[in-house]
């Protein structure tokens, strides 16, 4: 199993919510590995990357992160323009690396952009760096891409204009490649797309768009709970939210 966990926004975080997922993970002896979908920190302040990097070093699982808009500078200018990865690759290394575990084959791409605030941007080299990886991956392992910003978002909840705008000819390339779906954050909001169905490609296997919501942060929308997901090794989606009283995660939703 995967745990899918997105815009944890330290600096901003809830303790209760912290407790919680250290709970689930202490009780769950089936996790493989836990995937962090962007947005680790609010201001990408130093303080609030090293509280994560502790955090998911108190998990004590392997994990994959990549960085979301929220962990590259925002009112230092200077640092944005000249320097915005520093913190972030200074704890937790390059912004795109590969995970593979017993069952998972994971593999971060970074659409951040420091010219952008919240829009997403993936390049030529970089759908050709993940097709590359696809093809050696194990043919045994679910094939997953982590990157922040969704390939798809509802038009009544978002619209399109914080999607890559590369988005369609990424799928097109790696439509045939064993991919099982990408994982997302940004929106804080869950949810499950067919990206095939919606963007037409030509292969008959769904490659899934998986949103998940905010695991950590008081910064809701919509009167969303906090929530996170879990990839089962077949496949399965399961979605959890935070209940308040009770102050655990418990289980809301498995996909089809």
């Amino acid at each position: 199993m995967l745990l899918h966990l997105s815009d944890l926004h330290f600096g901003t975080e809830k303790k209760p919510c912290l407790d919680a997922i250290r709970l689930f993970c202490k009780q769950s002896p089936d996790i493989e590995a836990v995937v962090v979908s962007g947005d680790l920190t609010q201001r990408a302040k130093f303080a609030e990357f090293l509280a994560c990097k502790q955090f998911l070093k108190s998990l004590k699982l392997p994990y994959l992160v990549v960085p979301g808009n929220h962990d590259i500078p925002l009112y230092h200018v200077w640092k944005r323009i000249f320097y915005p990865f520093t913190f972030y690759e200074g704890f937790f290394g390059p912004a795109e690396q590969v995970l593979a575990t017993k069952n998972f084959y994971l593999i971060g791409l970074n659409s951040i952009r420091r010219r952008h605030h919240t829009k997403g941007e993936i390049s030529l080299a970089q759908i050709d760096r993940i097709n590359n990886r696809l093809h050696k991956a194990p043919v045994d392992k679910l094939k997953l891409v982590v990157v922040h910003q969704p390939f798809y978002t509802p038009h009544k909840s978002h619209g399109w204009k914080d999607c890559p705008k590369q988005a369609r000819l990424a799928l097109e390339r790696w439509a045939d490649l064993g991919l099982f779906g990408l994982l997302h954050g940004h929106l804080h909001h869950t949810g499950i797309y067919n990206l095939t169905q919606l963007f037409d490609l030509k292969t008959t296997q769904p490659i899934w768009d998986i949103h998940a919501g905010t695991a950590t942060s008081w910064r809701l929308r919509k009167n969303q709970p906090n929530s996170f997901n879990t990839i089962s090794t077949t496949g399965e989606v399961t979605h959890y939210n935070f209940h308040e009283l009770k102050g655990v995660f418990l289980a809301t939703h498995i996909s089809d």
